[in-house]
């Protein structure tokens, strides 16, 4: 085969984790009570490869950029990271994606602060960028590009981009940038360092290609950007785009032709899929569910925000409207999603997320939030949810009503996980996250209640919905062994350290000492 260009990611990335998308959850912690080796098989099994090692299915963003460079005349391919090796004397160009290269962010940050132990996700990259093939290709001079949505990552490792011979660092919507950054590398021309893409850069609809390959677990992105402002999320810096339903089946179709009959329609908010602005837009939903549930299988939704899950039941009952027409053409009997809470505190809502509510107040969120738990609870959409400790300005008070709605939602089913702040968005400049966050009694608290939510209703999720036959049968017994694992963990801190917690300031560097350990291993 023919190439000039390789893409690739480590095993915690290039995976399909066993067709459930929320064991991906899993690579963001260390290995707790089994192997390393075994904890990987259960959240990130190796892909199916052709005979050319490429991956059946790869993640989307590499997808995109494998699209981008066909298109503009490259041989680019995706490999699974299993396979360089075989390409080590023909590639001129290694380009690499991740969402969480170094485990800086969440909630692989909130797991190493917790265990004191690197997660495997940081742990797997680390064994790419020291393989013999990568290596190889940097001893030949192949060129080196990293790239995604942790791309911020590699400035506070700059001590590994010299390790490593990193040549480009990209960071934003690279669709349209990585053919020029493609074009000047074989040329050899000079490309700085780190490339930001503005939002002013970010390709319109026409510019971003089509996916040539299948995506992990049939993943389409519906929409770009987002509406709501919150100071913290980098996704808000971007325009909105809306995906016409036809580009939209056009991905499914490619997925279903390498055999991958589901999908995940992805947006930061799916609900304001044809909105405008945050008026949630009946016929265009209606209208997508309609045309996608006629092509697939089996599907769920990447994201979706709180307060347009209760804009839209109130207003006309869309929820049970889009429901009812997924479970009754579907083979499936509920529907994953992921959502944010942030925090339970009015007045820090107001401050950092002051959309977020809309239409809504923001002095409504605490209520805003259980309202659409229960409305999800009641149609079978099961929420893995996060919060955020540490915000800029935020008071020992505005932890504590997180806490108190917490203790609000145990009722409903749902993971709950904490989460560091990481300064992103608008807040990017500001101190704090992993680099120096102070944990609190109250953070611990917080931390202590999620945890006890989410190891109580994963019982019931996996035993009811998530993973029903036989052939989910040893992963089940995995679960329920490490489930009983880190209830007894916890209930030992509950009474031998959290006592006794007080104040403490946290920080994540990679120390010398650390690399060696980990390049070993």
């Amino acid at each position: 085969m023919s190439i000039d260009i390789a893409i690739t990611t480590d095993r915690s990335m290039m995976t399909n984790h066993h067709g459930r998308e929320f064991l991906g959850f899993l690579a963001t912690g260390p290995a707790i009570c089994i192997p390393e080796s075994l904890w990987m098989y259960l959240c990130c099994p190796k892909p199916k490869t052709d005979r050319f090692g490429r991956p059946l299915e790869a993640p989307y963003g590499l997808r995109k950029i494998e699209a981008a460079l066909q298109d503009a005349g490259f041989e680019a391919h995706i490999i699974d990271p299993d396979h360089l090796n075989r390409y080590v004397d023909r590639v001129k160009i290694l380009m690499i994606g991740h969402h969480d290269f170094f485990a800086f962010g969440p909630p692989s940050s909130e797991w190493w602060l917790i265990t004191k132990r690197e997660p495997v996700n940081r742990r797997s990259f680390f064994r790419l960028m020291e393989s013999e093939a990568v290596r190889k290709m940097k001893y030949r001079g192949v060129k080196i590009v990293v790239g995604g949505p942790a791309a911020w990552q590699w400035l506070w490792e700059p001590e590994l981009v010299e390790r490593w011979g990193i040549d480009v660092i990209v960071e934003g919507e690279a669709d349209e940038i990585i053919v020029d950054v493609a074009q000047k590398l074989l040329r050899g021309e000079k490309v700085p360092k780190y490339i930001s893409v503005g939002a002013h850069e970010s390709p319109p609809i026409d510019k971003i290609p089509l996916i040539k390959g299948a995506s992990v677990n049939g993943l389409v992105e519906i929409m770009r950007g987002c509406p709501r402002g919150c100071k913290f999320c980098s996704v808000t810096l971007r325009p909105l785009r809306h995906i016409p339903i036809e580009r939209i089946l056009l991905e499914i179709e490619v997925n279903k032709r390498f055999g991958v009959n589901n999908v995940i329609l992805h947006s930061e908010d799916v609900l304001l899929y044809g909105a405008r602005g945050i008026e949630i837009n009946e016929e265009a939903l209606i209208k997508l569910h309609d045309a996608v549930t006629k092509n697939v299988e089996n599907m769920a939704w990447a994201h979706a925000s709180l307060a347009a899950v209760v804009y839209a039941q109130r207003k006309c009952r869309l929820i049970t409207k889009i429901t009812d027409i997924i479970y009754s053409r579907l083979d499936q009997d509920y529907l994953g999603v992921e959502v944010g809470i942030e925090t339970g505190s009015p007045r820090l809502a107001k401050i950092i997320m002051p959309a977020k509510a809309v239409p809504f107040k923001a002095e409504e969120w605490p209520d805003i939030v259980e309202e659409a738990f229960a409305i999800m609870h009641d149609h079978r959409i099961i929420p893995a949810a996060t919060f955020i400790l540490g915000f800029p300005g935020e008071e020992p008070d505005d932890v504590i009503k997180t806490i108190e709605l917490l203790e609000r939602l145990k009722r409903y089913r749902s993971l709950i996980v904490p989460m560091l702040f990481v300064p992103m968005g608008t807040l990017k400049s500001e101190e704090g996250g992993v680099v120096g966050m102070k944990i609190t009694q109250e953070h611990a608290e917080a931390m202590r209640m999620a945890f006890w939510h989410t190891v109580i209703w994963a019982e019931d999720i996996t035993h009811n919905f998530y993973m029903k036959g036989l052939r989910y049968g040893p992963l089940k017994l995995i679960i329920k062994v490490f489930l009983w694992y880190v209830k007894r963990k916890m209930r030992d801190l509950e009474k031998n350290f959290l006592p006794k917690f007080s104040d403490r300031k946290l920080s994540l560097r990679t120390s010398e000492s650390e690399l060696r350990y980990m390049c070993k291993t």
